[in-house]
């Protein structure tokens, strides 16, 4: 098999991390491709967290560790010495998040449960009104949607941008219907543009310069990086957005049930949380209806108690994940390029159609160096094809990679207006009526929705992708293996195709 273009040798760090921090793939023969769901943990990161949580350490500056005493850590609504611990190490994690987005000191965080619950702290506590418009491209994750509801409820307009065939949205295009709706009292009816930095199904990313232009009409701004920051270096220094939302376990794998928003501090004051909880407050009047906000700016936005046994291991992980994220565009790119043209190549016998269809974006720039970043993500979204052109259904081709150790993702991947854009369907999404189920949608479109997502990440390797095209050539042969009648029969026989593998070697 065709080997990766030179520049793949450049990012051997990479395979040396793979052996000594994911040995866990190796050791249970599992081909990882789900990165856009979720990154895989490296080992040490749990090793040193655990450690950090039942072992001795010695002295050192950046924590409150002492020479012969275990960290205990204690709810952070106290003044008591595991307290202030606990405090210390959100404080440290905080400054390690504004200090890997290189976000200036007119920044701070809000730690979420995760980027979806970033969006929604901004979408229910922005001061939408009668007059305002909240923008947004049709190629974003639901949580971006569903901001909608919130400015709704207020009587503000939608307008969204269109999503290009392949994803992404057309800056020129963004730049005009953002003048077109641009605030005419930003103050007396502030307007919001959201930003998806890269679509999480269709893999384009987008000109973050348009938040930039966005802000001088008068929009407050908000950016989802929580596909864009795991792979691409995102600086607050350069790209001034408003509010950025992130899940961390998508960047490295732990902690799950972490998010941050990154926020100005000014905009952050123009937000209004519509209710409060424990910690979000300095006085109730009860009976009455007097309530006192905390002092301090995120802590108004953090319901209840923040997550403060797991904060210290995003410090850890922000400082592993920036050691390597050098080093991931140059060689994910080199790897999705190797597997396209791999999987195009692939061609039925009978009839000479191709055996998948790729729908997403395509990288355009070739990166040669470490350090170069990438123009779109490393994500490829796809459809299995029978020799007569018919869709392969996406929950068969999950099931049989399933049965190969091969974790992927199919469906619509929460992202409805990229996978309509992808798959041409526009035009039926217009059809959808009030109460539709999506099994009424499949059926009026004929076809199960959805495609074939693969992703790749932090311990991606050259084995992973020959697995993905072992993979593919193994349902082509399995067709003819087996088939050689109508799909529905090898639909309802799939026990068969195990036993093809020695086929594909």
């Amino acid at each position: 098999m065709m080997l990766p273009r030179p520049e793949y040798r450049l990012t051997w760090i990479l395979d040396t991390l793979c052996r000594t921090d994911f040995t866990r793939l190796k050791s249970t023969g599992e081909t990882y491709v789900d990165y856009m769901g979720g990154a895989i943990y490296p080992e040490s990161l749990i090793r040193i967290h655990t450690d950090f949580l039942v072992s001795r350490r010695q002295t050192d500056d950046t924590r409150l560790w002492r020479e012969g005493v275990t960290a205990v850590l204690g709810n952070t609504h106290s003044v008591s010495n595991s307290s202030k611990l606990s405090l210390n190490c959100a404080d440290e994690a905080r400054a390690a998040v504004l200090s890997f987005f290189r976000a200036p000191s007119e920044y701070t965080v809000v730690f979420t449960m995760n980027a979806t619950g970033a969006l929604k702290l901004v979408g229910e506590s922005f001061p939408f009104s009668g007059g305002s418009t909240y923008v947004l491209s049709a190629d974003s994750h639901n949580s971006v949607h569903g901001i909608r509801e919130f400015a709704t409820a207020r009587g503000s307009r939608i307008c969204y941008i269109p999503c290009l065939p392949h994803g992404g949205i057309d800056p020129a295009l963004t730049k005009n219907i953002l003048l077109r709706n641009r605030p005419r009292y930003k103050d007396l009816s502030p307007s919001l543009f959201a930003l998806t930095g890269q679509s999480n199904i269709t893999n384009s990313k987008s000109s973050l310069s348009l938040i930039e232009y966005a802000s001088s009409l008068g929009y407050n701004t908000i950016l989802d990086a929580a596909a864009l920051a795991p792979t691409s270096v995102v600086s607050l220094e350069d790209t001034p957005v408003d509010a950025m939302a992130v899940s961390f376990y998508k960047m490295f794998g732990f902690p799950t049930g972490v998010g941050a928003l990154v926020v100005k501090k000014l905009f952050l004051a123009r937000l209004k949380c519509p209710w409060f909880a424990g910690g979000t407050v300095d006085v109730v009047q009860v009976p009455g209806t007097v309530v006192t906000r905390s002092p301090s700016p995120h802590e108004q936005f953090e319901d209840g108690t923040i997550n403060y046994l797991t904060l210290p291991a995003v410090t850890d992980g922000l400082q592993f994940l920036s050691a390597y994220l050098p080093f991931l565009p140059l060689r994910l790119t080199t790897l999705l390029h190797h597997v396209i043209s791999s999987l195009t190549r692939l061609r039925h016998d009978t009839t000479g159609t191709p055996v998948v269809s790729i729908l997403s974006r395509i990288p355009s720039k070739r990166l040669r160096s470490v350090g170069e970043q990438a123009d779109t993500g490393s994500i490829i979204s796809l459809i299995f094809l029978s020799p007569s052109g018919d869709v392969i259904p996406n929950t068969f081709v999950e099931h049989a990679a399933s049965q190969h150790k091969i974790s992927l993702r199919t469906g619509c991947m929460c992202n409805p207006g990229g996978v309509a854009a992808i798959l041409n369907i526009q035009d039926d999404m217009k059809q959808l009526y009030a109460g539709v189920t999506r099994q009424d949608f499949e059926k009026f479109v004929g076809r199960e929705l959805g495609v074939v997502r693969i992703s790749f990440g932090l311990a991606s390797n050259f084995y992973d992708a020959w697995q993905v095209i072992r993979f593919a050539t193994l349902m082509y042969l399995g067709y003819y293996a087996v088939l050689r009648e109508p799909w529905e029969k090898f639909y309802s026989r799939y026990q068969l195709i195990a036993g093809l593998a020695e086929l594909a070697t």
